[in-house]
């Protein structure tokens, strides 16, 4: 048996093993400081391309601090962002918030955890920066650096899991995600993405193997989505037979409008990506903390358990047996179901979380699609304009980081109530029912059976009279039927409709806040009234983050900027490459052997994109010349005409131009 001196001798920071962890520490530091300077080094390149006017149309300008762009890869962003969440997590519970510090002062320990905030993004922003820069230096410079986070990750879990954390397997089972993230930086599920994702970087190098070195990096305004976005709802719609509604289409429906399901014609974006990926990852994280830090302190109280429980209980008048020895088992079983009852609730309420995460995606799409539309009134109470301002820019930073800390908090609340509502349910109804004994809630019901039976009576007599005595119905149509007795039968019960209003009231308190707490973690509704939403802090921030999405990234205005950003046609093959493009705007289905495309059809098709830029709603309020327009000029985002005078009439449009 070792002495307390010699279990002091192998501690971590006694042994080789530390020593060698320091060594890899600075190692992965200095390599972090070298990509940095590489990072840097492309910085000033790409500064120099764009002063010297190499590509006037920016396709080949590069940066490393460009990594929120539409054009960025969405799963290495995603995966970065997530990677530093669960440093985020560590920093918050660790004793030792950086890895260079050992034991610090308790005066100081907030400095050091102050400091953590800012010095792991630091770290981890090389990983996100290489895939940036869209060359060949960058994804061999990303593959490095994240299979040395990988190793260094993996080989300190190994080498020395136990750690006097929360529980000993915490720092191996907390480090799952984030190994996945450092591996090579994927969105997708752990297993899968470890597979896949771990190819990423030197995938993307194979891919850019054969180019002069940095790939096309204007996947933005020339990226074919756009136009085949506009292409798509500008489509002549093909108008369906309409067929008998049955409860396998209703519930079809159901399920689609619960369950996010892609789309092609659909792009989302990247912040949208990263706050989704968050999320998932914030859900694992907080439901390993809650079993983890109570699971434990469970199995320990069940095993201390011995037979002077039985002389505790009955000092409280509690005699589950005669027998101490049954007593104990009796103790340990009901600790056994509450631990039963808690995995259970912790599993129900990630879960919840999960198919909320994945109606939210929905509604985003949803209230996307209506903003690109115009339909202003979808998402906001009242006339609003899709231009940036202040706390618009402020909501959008912030985006990602308060939807991870709403469903931590959300998940934490709802695994309270659950857990509470479990209990009640088993140790009043359940085990009751099952062994016959503690039956106190049904002694209760049936001591108050004739109140409830009365109340039960009264409701179903009332409905009852409302079918058969006072409605009729004449000619197809219902009217009130038999007053005098209506009025006489609403004064009688009068009383008891009190007392039914008082279950009303507790049953409206109960479902009003198992709604909130259910969807507490969505940004994307409004816990408040219609009228009053704004007072919503996050739903506020959440239609905040929406203007700048819309006001940036119109698919409609991208398309027409793609057009305009067009190189001449000096040439037969770029003439025929411009006339494709316009046709892919005006959206008209050709035969592909009609080779000469008639003049009045293009003119049509510029005219309908003209059309859109001048009176889509959510791209009006961008033109220069109507920014100076009064508030009362606007209806719903759409330019008021009334002012004009009569004789003046709007021109005549083809139909197809409404669904813009």
């Amino acid at each position: 048996m070792r002495s307390r001196g010699s279990v002091h001798s192998v501690l971590p920071w006694k042994s080789a093993a530390f020593w060698m962890m320091r060594d890899l520490s600075s190692v992965l530091e200095a390599c972090m400081l070298s990509s940095m300077l590489c990072l840097a080094a492309a910085w000033y390149r790409s500064s120099i391309l764009r002063e010297q006017h190499v590509d006037p149309l920016g396709r080949h300008t590069c940066s490393p601090v460009n990594f929120l762009d539409h054009t960025q890869h969405k799963g290495l962003a995603g995966a970065v962002f997530g990677g530093l969440f669960c440093r985020l997590v560590v920093v918050v519970l660790a004793k030792n918030p950086l890895p260079f510090t050992e034991d610090p002062a308790p005066e100081n320990k907030e400095y050091w955890k102050i400091l953590a905030l800012f010095y792991y993004p630091a770290l981890y922003y090389p990983l996100l920066a290489c895939g940036t820069l869209h060359s060949r230096v960058g994804y061999v410079l990303g593959s490095l650096l994240s299979w040395t986070h990988f190793s260094v990750l993996v080989w300190q879990k190994v080498d020395c899991p136990q750690t006097p954390e929360i529980y000993k397997f915490y720092c191996l089972l907390s480090s799952l995600p984030q190994i996945v993230c450092h591996c090579l930086l994927s969105s997708l599920t752990q297993i899968v993405c470890l597979a896949f994702l771990s190819f990423q970087y030197p995938l993307l190098l194979f891919k850019n193997s054969g180019t002069a070195g940095q790939t096309n990096t204007s996947e933005d305004l020339h990226s074919s989505y756009y136009k085949e976005y506009v292409k798509k709802i500008l489509r002549k719609k093909v108008t369906k037979s309409r067929q008998k509604t049955c409860s396998a289409n209703r519930c079809g429906n159901l399920c689609k409008s619960l369950w996010f399901l892609y789309f092609s014609g659909f792009r989302f974006p990247l912040k949208l990506v990263i706050s989704a990926v968050v999320s998932i990852i914030s859900v694992y994280q907080v439901m390993l903390l809650l079993v983890l830090l109570v699971i434990p302190t469970l199995q320990k109280v069940r095993g201390g358990v011995n037979e002077d429980i039985a002389f505790l209980l009955a000092g409280f008048n509690i005699i589950l047996s005669e027998n101490r020895a049954e007593v104990v088992e009796i103790v340990k079983n009901y600790l056994w179901t509450v631990e039963v009852c808690y995995i259970s609730t912790v599993t129900l309420s990630g879960l919840v979380t999960l198919v909320m995460l994945m109606r939210s995606m929905v509604l985003h799409r949803s209230n996307l699609k209506g903003l690109y539309r115009g339909d202003i009134y979808s998402v906001y109470n009242r006339q609003r304009s899709l231009r940036p301002s202040r706390p618009a820019i402020v909501c959008w930073m912030g985006f990602t980081s308060y939807q991870a800390a709403l469903v931590c908090i959300a998940l934490l609340i709802q695994t309270l109530v659950f857990f509470i509502c479990i209990l009640w349910f088993v140790f009043l109804i359940l085990i009751p029912i099952l062994f016959g004994q503690n039956l106190i809630l049904f002694r209760i019901l049936k001591v108050m059976w004739p109140f409830w039976l009365m109340l039960c009576l009264v409701v179903i007599v009332q409905h009852v009279m409302a079918k058969f005595a006072f409605l009729k119905k004449d000619a197809g149509t219902r009217d009130l039927d038999n007053r005098q007795g209506l009025f006489l039968l609403t004064y009688l019960l009068f009383p008891v409709n009190v007392l039914v209003g008082v279950l009303l009231g507790v049953w409206r308190i109960v479902i009003t806040g198992l709604f909130n707490i259910i969807h507490l973690g969505r940004l994307d509704i409004s816990l408040l009234n219609r009228g009053v939403e704004s007072f919503d802090p996050g739903y506020r921030c959440y239609v905040h983050y929406l203007k700048i999405e819309v006001s940036q990234s119109h698919p409609v205005m991208k398309a027409f900027c793609s057009m305009l950003l067009q190189p001449p046609a000096s040439e037969g093959t770029a003439g025929q490459k411009m006339t494709s493009v316009e046709e892919g705007i005006q959206l008209v289905q050709q035969d592909k052997k009609q080779k000469m495309i008639s003049n009045s059809r293009r003119i049509r098709g510029r005219w309908w994109l003209v059309f859109t830029l001048v009176n889509n709603p959510s791209l009006v309020t961008s033109r220069k010349h109507f920014q100076a327009q009064s508030s009362e000029a606007f209806l719903n985002g759409t330019l008021n005409r009334t002012t004009k005078e009569s004789g003046s009439e709007p021109e005549k449009t083809d139909t197809k131009s409404n669904d813009v």
